[in-house]
């Protein structure tokens, strides 16, 4: 399945159980906290909790760690990984990170930009995929280049027409599937198509999207895809991945940690050194990549959004944005419109004489938990939120806009 932009059901009404009916309850959410906010941190279900406090303990009783600890449970987080990206097969593919900046450092680490060269963000893109960029550019004689916010709200129109003016001075195209301060789309199929016309490596940063809606490596045929958990797929902090395209395999990491040579599983054997590698992309992996604590609090939490179905949780999401686009415009807010913004992630832009930043703590105070980005509110929906939670949004909208007015 490519990105989509056009979510609907998959199928009709009870021809199933739905997975997303008891997706609440895995979490410590009160029915009184109404929570938008999984584009700031999402909440970690209790079974990562779980999981994840029992691997602290373990670290407190070390004679129960075996050997295989060190690649088995993180082995089946690339597995989790390498399925919601599309090729569930590619296990090899995957490198387990830290952060978004880590695996966008690695990509950099690894491309080069010819002396002119420019390197293609968004206007106000997330700093982690600009300052590696700036790094490249400055290495090799080059610039980075933003994408001017469009008027209208159609990303992908204004990328595709900055890549076809600039043509072959592009290096680099780094973008999202979706802006992160209000959810603006961008067509990743057309992108990476463009790119490759103008030779341009295809750079993606999935934090904002993986795990709320279907992503298709296959499809998009980036060279990088980089991501971390603790958004959509409702893990840790500090815990992230990458993928790397096949011709990626073989570069250069930026740390030289011994989990990720080729003799890394005898621990008998470590002072042995070699110059060989562990297959694919765990060159890139992160130094001390078992962690014991979170490498398991990441993969429960993985299992269970890969359990709910990314593209069923688009539906669903798109459906709660709808509602609450139909209900902020009638309070006077402005947004995209829905075939220009993600099905679970929204900007509800305030009139000049509001002040934003006053409006998410006011919100809160109101038991609705949203972010400000710039003047927008940012509204996001998982497959934990309901119809109750729209009402309480639109309802704390209307009596703190009415105070701030």
């Amino acid at each position: 399945m490519a990105q989509q932009t056009d979510f609907q059901p998959a199928m009709a009404a009870g021809d199933q159980p739905d997975p997303l009916a008891a997706a609440r309850a895995a979490f410590d959410l009160p029915s009184d906290v109404t929570y938008l906010n999984c584009a700031f941190m999402g909440p970690m279900p209790a079974s990562a909790m779980e999981a994840g406090l029992s691997g602290l303990a373990r670290k407190g009783r070390p004679w129960t760690i075996a050997p295989d600890d060190f690649t088995v449970p993180v082995d089946q987080l690339r597995a989790a990984f390498a399925g919601l990206l599309g090729v569930p097969a590619d296990v090899d593919g995957i490198a387990i990170t830290p952060s978004v900046s880590y695996g966008t450092s690695t990509a950099a680490a690894n491309l080069h930009l010819d002396d002119g060269q420019v390197a293609v963000v968004l206007e106000q893109q997330f700093p982690s995929d600009v300052y590696p960029w700036e790094q490249l550019a400055r290495r090799h004689g080059g610039r980075l280049h933003a994408v001017a916010r469009p008027r209208d709200g159609d990303w992908t129109a204004a990328v595709l027409t900055d890549l076809d003016r600039l043509g072959g001075k592009v290096g680099v195209v780094s973008v999202p599937p979706c802006h992160w301060i209000d959810g603006g789309l961008v067509d990743l199929v057309a992108v990476g198509a463009a790119a490759r016309s103008v030779g341009a490596a295809l750079v993606v940063d999935v934090c904002q999207w993986l795990g709320a809606a279907p992503f298709d490596v296959g499809a998009i045929r980036p060279d990088f895809v980089v991501g971390a958990t603790y958004k959509w797929l409702c893990g840790p902090y500090s815990v992230g991945f990458l993928w790397a395209a096949p011709q990626h395999r073989s570069g250069v990491p930026i740390e030289h940690g011994w989990t990720s040579r080729a003799n890394s599983h005898c621990l008998a054997c470590l002072a042995d050194y070699t110059e060989e590698y562990q297959p694919g992309a765990r060159r890139y992996d992160v130094g001390e990549v078992a962690n014991f604590t979170l490498v398991p609090a990441a993969l429960a939490a993985a299992e269970l959004v890969t359990s709910w179905d990314p593209a069923r949780v688009a539906v669903h999401a798109a459906r709660l944005t709808a509602r609450v686009a139909l209900g902020a415009g009638a309070l006077g807010l402005t947004m995209a419109p829905a075939h220009l913004r993600a099905p679970h992630l929204m900007g509800l832009r305030l009139a000049p004489t509001v002040d934003a930043e006053a409006m998410a703590p006011a919100l809160a105070d109101e038991g609705v938990h949203v972010s400000v980005r710039g003047d927008a509110i940012r509204v996001s929906a998982h497959a934990f939120n309901t119809d109750g939670d729209v009402d309480h949004l639109l309802a704390a909208l209307a009596a703190t806009l009415g105070t701030a007015r």
